[in-house]
């Protein structure tokens, strides 16, 4: 069914990647093994909208690569080339989807949403949340518009910036905790409370078009991992990081971003050797800011390391992977820095809703309801 502009059908698809909202039990625990139409039977259609189903890949989140990412990207973008779309959700594990969202965000150039969501109990299970969450997004998908990449759980809509797993096993498992949500979804309404600020997206990478889970391409991935500083921190891990041939380094930091003069050094030492170098905090809430020295954030940012603003480490990774891809190879260090620094600027800022094709399209449905 094509799309209309009369408040007609809205076609949305469906791309599932697995996680617990299309795990069952295994004999000694819950798996990933559902396919998307199963999911998809699970949950009512909104009003109004047609389903098409992808199955892209089937896996636990928590095994989740950037091969897996990338491939997912590239089939966002190659389903959004067809105009008739009106919108995407894709069901996904709760243990990296704000990291997936977080990438796609970087390269989402399109007015239509693309909308995560899964789910924290299993598929099939009398209390199950899968089939709400996913009604919840089908519907976000169907009346939003020009908000980004979406996270939709146990109805409320937030923005892929910023939004982190903050429940382990609560039905409320995201949020972001340095910003209010994005907006609510129930009793048939969309309501968005405010709208997220964005930089501009990056082109799809080249390693997109060859990313195939579980077969190398013809250029290996860079690799980034993320380092945690403690009491006893010492710059071993850091350095072994770079050893082992990280192009980019994530320092989870104590406080607005602070380590040791040691730590200090080993930055200054990786930064010199071309490795990116982010610095974020394990603190869950809060900007980072250049207060303290004695290998406080006024060092490590004097030895070419960026502080994150409010992103934490996993998603501070992605943006430190995302500047490595749009490289596309060692580069410019200063051209990557400059990059980084544009993704990883500001937190998001909460504005008014603003009367665009979101909100209108939010009450359109809510009329029809």
């Amino acid at each position: 069914m094509k799309r209309t502009n009369d408040g007609g059908v809205r076609r949305i698809v469906v791309i599932s990647t697995g996680g617990t909202i299309a795990s069952r039990w295994q004999g000694t625990g819950y798996a990933a093994d559902a396919s998307g139409d199963d999911v998809l039977a699970t949950a009512p259609l909104p009003e109004g909208v047609a389903v098409e189903v992808v199955d892209l890949f089937n896996v636990n989140s928590s095994r989740m690569t950037a091969a897996h990412q990338l491939a997912l990207l590239r089939t966002v973008h190659e389903t959004l080339a067809d105009p008739g779309v009106d919108g995407i959700v894709i069901t996904h594990g709760t243990d990296t989807l704000e990291e997936t969202a977080f990438l796609l965000d970087l390269h989402h150039t399109d007015v239509r949403p693309v909308v995560l969501t899964g789910a924290q109990r299993p598929f099939g299970t009398g209390d199950g949340d899968g089939p709400g969450n996913l009604y919840d997004a089908l519907q976000v998908a169907s009346s939003v518009s020009d908000l980004g990449v979406l996270v939709v759980f146990d109805g409320r809509v937030h923005a892929a910036r910023g939004t982190v797993k903050s429940q382990t096993l609560a039905a409320d498992a995201f949020s972001d905790p340095s910003a209010e949500r994005l907006g609510r979804v129930g009793f048939s309404r969309v309501d968005i409370e405010r709208r997220p600020e964005r930089p501009a997206p990056l082109p799809l990478p080249v390693a997109a078009h060859t990313a195939t889970p579980g077969v190398p391409g013809p250029v290996p991935l860079p690799r980034v991992d993320i380092v945690s500083h403690h009491s006893d921190g010492d710059p071993f891990l850091l350095n072994a990081a770079v050893a082992a041939g990280a192009r980019g380094i994530v320092l989870e930091a104590t406080g607005a971003g602070n380590a040791t003069p040691e730590i200090a050094a080993a930055v200054a030492d990786a930064v010199a050797q071309g490795v990116l170098v982010a610095v974020t905090t394990r603190v869950p809430a809060g900007p980072l800011a250049e207060i303290y020295t004695g290998g406080g954030a006024v060092d490590l940012v004097a030895a070419g390391a960026l502080l994150t603003g409010t992103l934490r480490a996993a998603q501070a990774r992605i943006a430190v992977l995302a500047t490595l891809l749009a490289d596309g190879g060692p580069g410019d260090p200063a051209r990557s820095t400059a990059l980084l620094r544009r993704l990883l600027e500001g937190p998001v800022r909460a504005e008014p809703a603003l009367a665009t094709g979101a909100s209108r399209s939010a009450s359109a449905v809510a009329a029809r309801s």
